[in-house]
């Protein structure tokens, strides 16, 4: 092969390589501005929700009411009450009695105007802690709809997979 025309093959591959990696780049940035938004809104409110033993229960259920949730909440967990107030009333509840409650998010994904969060929540350091999925729909900046599935961690698992 001469050097014209490795350099014919080598521009080809160049192209070609640009073109394949420049659409990926594109695919890898598809979410919208509003998204983005939803998403770091949805984790701020939860790391607010489940993380934040150090503010005060009265201080972080001012936040997570003027914050995060709409005064319109929607809840669908048959065992949690529908609106805002009954949903922060069991929060304040839930801090009472588990005051180093923790999470870390494994994974989330945001469309249009809904928000998955994948996380393993812990009421306690030395518990196994469960595996739960929120779904929110955001509305303005604020949380207006949950669905949420959750599961304990057991302590041995009939796979080697893990839930996170």
């Amino acid at each position: 092969m001469n050097s014209k025309q490795r350099t014919i093959k080598f521009l080809f591959l160049w192209a070609f390589t640009s073109i394949f990696v420049g659409k990926l780049n594109a695919q890898e940035s598809t979410r919208t501005a509003l998204e983005d938004a939803n998403l770091k809104k949805a984790l701020y409110c939860m790391e607010i929700l489940e993380n934040r033993p150090d503010l005060e229960s009265e201080h972080r259920i001012n936040i997570l009411r003027n914050e995060c949730y709409s005064e319109n909440f929607i809840e669908h967990a048959p065992n949690i009450e529908d609106g805002r107030e009954a949903l922060l009333s069991l929060f304040a509840k839930r801090y009472e009695k588990y005051p180093e409650l923790s999470m870390s998010v494994k994974r989330t994904a945001s469309d249009g105007d809904l928000v998955w969060i994948h996380l393993h929540v812990k009421h306690t350091p030395d518990s196994l802690g469960g595996a739960g999925i929120h779904i929110f729909r955001m509305k303005e900046g604020k949380i207006v709809e949950h669905w949420g599935v959750g599961q304990p961690v057991p302590k041995e698992s009939k796979n080697n997979n893990t839930m996170f």
